[in-house]
């Protein structure tokens, strides 16, 4: 039986967007661009094209003479490089308990990666040198997997942001203890728009070992890179990437996005409106009675609480996710092309089903 003969075709409309996630948006169009670029022609395989080689220049423009990217198709793949790289066999990884690495992973550290995770409870999404002392001990002890590896998310899964000086503390604490430090940046560029500050601020100036960095929820296609900003941390990283299935043949679509991204400031402007988005909606949230923001709007997430019914009445207008169901509690996303009148839409949407 012959296919039927179909031509391509939208099958979504454009103009809706909703605030499920900063990954439910397109790529930007200077992305897509650069994508026209990077086509046509021949380029060598595997990250011996000339897109992966400037790409090294940029990334140490950003991180500092010493850094180098390794190219990876997504954050799951990035974060499990990156703690492997770093980490012993016999080795764990403190990270808080709601960091990504831990709750939207599926598994893939501790399955893919062989590493133990443990956790600590936190207020805000974030570590302290306190709290990592809850698990940072038994190094001796061979009935316990090794504490070799702090993990921070910045900014972190509830929206909050570590300061320089907050990370630097916990780079310090880690070091004096033998432990290196890994950053979770899959929005690292929303961090830095926050902050006002360079990327490396936070990284390279303040201890960070290892990197991963985001790429998709900046308006990339898709794409991330594990960053190595400490040289002397890891060892046989280009084996590592192959290993765990993240070397991609065709690289140069991969580096080119990030070159794109991060060459100019197209990053800094995706990053700066996400967030300018997220500030307007908790403007227009904090104004309807009977919801409650639960933490500081600090990037592109608003985290509230608002009685079950309505969000679940809210969802059949607009996309988004409960956080913690039980509770009430929900999460919503802008990106870089979310538009002020969607937010605006929306908070007149939830006035009309909180008034109800």
């Amino acid at each position: 039986m012959n296919p039927p003969k179909t031509d391509a075709r939208r099958h979504h409309d454009p103009d809706v967007r909703g605030f499920a996630s900063d990954n439910y948006a397109g790529a930007h169009p200077e992305i897509l661009a650069a994508l026209a670029l990077a086509n046509g022609g021949h380029q060598i395989a595997y990250g011996e094209d000339d897109y992966t080689a400037n790409l090294q220049q940029i990334i140490r423009a950003h991180f500092g003479p010493t850094a180098e990217a390794f190219p990876v198709f997504n954050g799951t793949g990035a974060n499990v490089v990156a703690l492997q790289a770093v980490t012993d066999r016999w080795g764990a990884v403190i990270c808080a308990e709601s960091a990504h690495i831990n709750v939207d992973e599926g598994g893939a550290p501790e399955r893919m990666g062989g590493l133990k995770l443990l956790t600590v409870p936190t207020p805000d999404g974030k570590l302290t040198p306190e709290l990592i002392d809850r698990q940072a001990f038994g190094w001796d002890d061979e009935h316990r997997a090794m504490p070799q590896v702090v993990s921070i998310t910045q900014n972190t899964e509830l929206g909050t942001l570590y300061t320089p000086d907050e990370i630097r503390a916990i780079c310090d604490h880690a070091h004096e203890r033998g432990m290196k430090v890994h950053l979770d940046g899959s929005r690292i560029a929303n961090a830095a728009a926050s902050l006002d500050v360079p990327m490396r601020t936070f990284t390279n100036a303040v201890g960070v070992d290892i990197l991963s960095l985001g790429g998709t929820k900046n308006g990339a296609l898709f794409g991330e890179a594990v960053v190595v900003l400490n040289q002397d941390a890891v060892s046989h990283m280009k084996h590592l990437r192959k290993l765990s299935m993240q070397l991609a043949s065709k690289m140069r679509f991969v580096s080119v996005q990030l070159e794109a991204l991060l060459a100019k400031d197209l990053w800094l402007r995706n990053a700066r409106h996400a967030n300018e988005m997220a500030q307007r909606l908790a403007e227009g949230v904090r104004a309807v009675h009977g919801v409650e923001i639960l933490y500081p709007v600090q990037a592109n997430a608003v985290f509230a609480r608002l009685p079950h019914d309505v969000s679940e009445r809210l969802q059949k207008r607009y996309r988004f996710y409960f956080w913690n169901e039980a509770a009430g509690d929900v999460r919503w996303m802008c990106a870089f092309d979310t538009r002020e009148e969607d937010v605006d839409g929306f908070v007149a949407a939830l006035k009309e089903e909180m008034a109800r």
